[in-house]
């Protein structure tokens, strides 16, 4: 431990555990789920966010503690818990955030719903007519598709797939034996379907309408009893690098997330006591394992239902992107804009889409000799692949990196990567051991004056879909030093090039974390000789021990410092003579914060950074990180307007107390400030005055 922090009265180091810090976050999320003043629609979706967040949770953080318990790991780590005393703290904390999802479904959401007149209704509550579309519906689409298990000595428990809904079914026949069979709600299904209703909207559950034919599918025997249930898998890949072939072991590690051990199991509250403890030996789950539901299994189905048609006026007024973004308002050469000056934007207020027209627009120009680019996550039917390419096909040399180790998108990048392969570019898969996760696209021109290089670079995936509600940020640039950069970049990620002294980039795992913690003990000198000093930073996550140690070294040394974390905070500010100078803020609204952002006040001459790192170890010792210097000076005070934006918010606003709880920010008599409206305004603003000076220039022209 640093002795700087020794000297601080030898009190504990105040460490959060990641895990209870993420379910802290998942907390927050669901707390937009009850909140009144969104629209009913909006807080349908923030419950299932809450679920899908708690499906991935499970699959890879918690089952990542049972393994530790189950090879016999008993050290404690920093917040001084061991695994299983994590684990249990672990398993209170989801229980008790299960039932409160189902109270946020049965006592608030479903409520409003029916004072809109939509209703989730039971088949008990149906009336004549839709009773008669349901045995329709059944017969006609869902029959076909069933296929009921029956499970005795001579057939098995079947594979049940990850996160799959399914029924299980007590059966007795004539002689009063017992008997079960499974069957799997069909996933290539809609889960769940509107009926026919006059003045209101009516809705019933898949899974209901089969529940209410089960007869006719075990005509043989009695139907003792039904349950619906659904089990989350251990689905941690575990891949084995050393190989020669990396595609074809990551798609063998898939098949066996797929198998792997239950860690969850979810039924419905109530359960038949045999079919539970039926259920329970043949998926060997132990009782903290098992999570009953006072409702649907699998709210993540609410996300589809949040979007029905006709609801627009239940949802948050959209935040449309402006196009073109202001810094790129009157160019038609793309290449032309960035030669001027260096361009940015702020997604998704500005449009995703100059991005989208950097490759595309490089792929079809003649003077354009290669592109090169990281891709982590893209979306399915990506415009940027699409671009790429098409450049190959247009003889450009075109080099991609595609990370196929990006968690639960393997098989989708296995995919795109097999497409580029095919059309001629040359596809990568990264460093061995190292995940990368950089965001960059080079491209290499050919002009009058020689070889040029332009640059994006930026906080976020190439993904247009994900740009439409994740905050990021972006810089165009053809400086020759960034350029310069990027080649020494991509020679390190495609050969053997040693990582070099690079002009402006600061890269993981080679120098980022040296860089970093330089900064913070830069700032703790400026602040000891009586220099201006000061730290404000925006990121997704915060764990790193070592960063956290110097941060609270910084607060001691009567450095404040500003952290704006959406997620995981494992710092705990406001500690007497240990972090009192520290505030910590997380946003959560109607788009995802996750842009980077670090400015240091550096003795009175401030810096700004961007990029794609949290302060976290893998980002900083385990993955390909880029962060860079924002030079430019109306490029820098726009970044700089948006911390201090983002850190005057008082409507998504959350601030970390000493006991890690977090309370809203404090409303009562100021003006009411959502960051995230007011970004959309600005950009709005921006773009209508570019528009106005290009007419102004056009009457003085004439």
């Amino acid at each position: 431990m640093d002795e700087n922090y020794e000297k601080g009265k030898g009190k504990k180091f105040p460490y959060n555990n990641r895990q209870l810090s993420w379910m802290d976050f998942n907390t927050r999320v669901i707390e937009e789920a009850f909140e009144k003043e969104n629209p009913i629609m909006e807080r349908v979706k923030f419950l299932a966010i809450t679920a899908s967040n708690l499906d991935e949770f499970m699959m890879v953080r918690v089952a990542g503690v049972i393994d530790q318990m189950e090879h016999g790991v008993k050290t404690t780590d920093l917040s001084g818990l061991t695994p299983k005393q994590l684990y249990n703290r672990l398993s209170d904390k989801i229980h008790d955030f299960s039932e409160h999802q189902y109270n946020c479904l049965n006592r608030s959401i479903l409520p409003v719903l029916k004072k809109h007149d939509i209703y989730i209704k039971k088949i008990s509550e149906l009336n004549d007519e839709q009773k008669a579309f349901c045995d329709k519906y059944f017969d006609k689409v869902i029959f076909p598709v069933l296929t009921p298990l029956a499970v005795d000595p001579s057939r098995p428990f079947p594979l049940l797939l990850n996160k799959s809904l399914n029924l299980a079914v007590r059966l007795m026949n004539d002689d009063k034996e017992t008997f079960f069979a499974v069957m799997q709600v069909p996933s290539v299904l809609p889960r769940f379907i509107e009926l026919p209703a006059k003045g209101e909207r009516d809705f019933v559950l898949l899974e209901n309408i089969i529940i209410s034919r089960l007869d006719e599918l075990f005509e043989l025997f009695k139907i003792k009893a039904c349950c619906p249930f659904r089990i989350t898998r251990d689905s941690d890949l575990d891949i084995d690098e050393d190989t020669d072939n990396l595609m074809t072991e990551i798609e063998k590690s898939i098949k066996q997330r797929r198998r792997g051990k239950p860690i969850r199991l979810e039924i419905k509250d109530k359960c038949d006591k045999q079919l539970r403890k039926f259920l329970v030996e043949m998926l060997g789950v132990d009782e903290s394992e098992i999570y009953p539901c006072h409702g649907p299994l699998d709210l993540t189905f609410l996300a589809k239902f949040a979007g029905i048609k006709g609801c627009d006026k239940l949802l948050f007024k959209p935040i449309k992107p402006v196009d073109p973004p202001p810094d790129f308002y009157g160019y038609d050469d793309i290449f032309e804009a960035i030669r001027e000056k260096d361009r940015f934007v702020h997604h998704p207020y500005d449009s995703f889409d100059c991005v989208v027209r950097f490759v595309r627009d490089a792929a079809k120009d003649e003077k354009v000799l290669a592109i090169k680019q990281t891709l982590y996550r893209v979306s399915g039917n990506s415009p940027i692949v699409d671009a790429l390419i098409k450049a190959a096909e247009n003889g450009k040399q075109v080099t991609v990196l595609v990370e196929l180790k990006a968690r639960f998108d393997e098989e989708n990048n296995i995919a795109w990567a097999r497409k580029l392969e095919k059309a001629g570019c040359h596809v990568i898969y990264g460093l061995s051991g190292l995940k990368t996760h950089c965001k960059i696209c080079l491209v290499v021109r050919s002009e009058e004056d020689g070889i040029r290089r332009y640059l994006h670079m930026g906080t976020g995936n190439y993904n247009d879909s994900t740009a439409r509600f994740y905050t990021d940020m972006g810089l165009f640039t053809c400086k020759e030093e960034y350029g310069e950069d990027a080649s020494s970049l991509f020679n390190v990620l495609t050969g053997y090039s040693l990582p070099p002294q690079y002009n402006k980039f600061v890269v993981a795992p080679h120098g980022m974390r040296m860089f970093f913690e330089d900064k913070i003990r830069q700032e703790i000198d400026n602040a000891k000789n009586g220099l201006p000093a000061g730290i404000t930073v925006k990121i997704n996550s915060l764990v790193d021990p070592a960063i956290i140690q110097l941060l609270y070294n910084a607060s001691m040394a009567n450095v404040p410092v500003k952290l704006i974390v959406r997620g995981i905070c494992c710092l705990i500010p406001g500690i007497e003579n240990i972090s009192e100078n520290i505030t910590v803020h997380s946003i959560v609204g109607q788009l995802l914060e996750h842009s980077r952002i670090f400015k240091f006040e550096n003795g009175g001459n401030p810096e700004m950074y961007l990029g794609s790192a949290d302060w976290m170890p893998r980002n900083l010792d385990r993955r390909v990180e880029l962060v860079f210097p924002v030079e430019d000076e109306d490029i820098y005070k726009r970044c700089d307007d948006i911390l201090k934006v983002m850190w005057s918010d008082n409507v998504n606003t959350r601030i970390q107390q000493p006991d890690t709880a977090y309370v809203m920010a404090d409303k009562r008599g100021k003006k009411h400030l959502n960051c995230q409206t007011e970004f959309s305004q600005l950009a709005l603003k921006a773009l209508l005055h570019k528009a106005d000076q290009a007419a102004q220039n056009v009457v003085k022209q004439d």
